[in-house]
């Protein structure tokens, strides 16, 4: 089961618009001011979630008033971020796959908590992924591939989300390791900027979590 989720950050319309015309998803969340891109490019939501400290009153009068959509409406003061609320919303709903726009922009503190939000899914064993017109985010652990014609952009960036990352082996990358380690203090740009040398990369880990960015200029 795919979800979409469409939050409040950059949407690239291209990006978005593509998507929804090449795949078909069994949900759709608007979170927040992500509804204004739903009601402006006419997708419609099967659940909306959000403060609405961001959206526009208007917007969410019109969705109350003329669509029969579950609207679940939090308070601002809160223990977690909407986009978080929306995860967990897609996971309670059976998601197999979770696919967040909106989930960057200019507020990096927005965009680190919607990373940590993805750990919520790993340790279910959802695949969850943060896409703008530049990224794509992931959290993984234990073994992951990446086929070269399927890799989003040229560049492969490995940054620890846990303190440690053990038993690194990355083969068919521009730059390959053996058991290495990886920590959060002293690694510096150790993991950023790979390359996919091969059909196929394999990226192997004995131990932690990593998050995972695939990128284009």
């Amino acid at each position: 089961m795919d979800t979409l989720i469409i939050s409040g950050g950059n949407i690239g319309i291209d990006l978005a618009l593509g998507l929804l015309k090449i795949k078909r998803f069994d949900h759709i969340i608007g979170v927040d001011g992500g509804l204004k891109f739903c009601y402006d490019h006419k997708i419609v939501p099967t659940r909306i979630v959000g403060d609405f400290d961001t959206l526009s009153p208007e917007i969410l009068t019109w969705y109350k008033k003329n669509t029969q959509i579950e609207i679940r409406e939090y308070n601002p003061v809160k223990d977690a971020t909407d986009t978080q609320i929306a995860v967990e919303l897609a996971l309670s709903l059976g998601s197999d796959h979770v696919t967040i726009l909106g989930g960057t922009g200019t507020r990096l503190d927005h965009v680190l908590g919607n990373i940590q939000s993805l750990y919520l899914a790993l340790e279910k064993g959802v695949d969850c992924e943060i896409l703008d017109e530049h990224n794509r985010i992931r959290l993984i652990q234990g073994e992951y591939r990446i086929k070269k014609a399927e890799q989003y952009g040229k560049y492969v960036s490995l940054i620890p989300f846990t303190t440690d990352v053990n038993g690194v082996t990355l083969e068919g990358l521009k730059y390959p390791v053996q058991n290495q380690h990886f920590t959060v203090q002293g690694s510096g740009g150790f993991g950023v900027s790979n390359e996919i040398a091969a059909d196929e990369a394999r990226i192997s880990l004995k131990q932690g979590i990593f998050i995972m960015i695939e990128s284009k200029d």
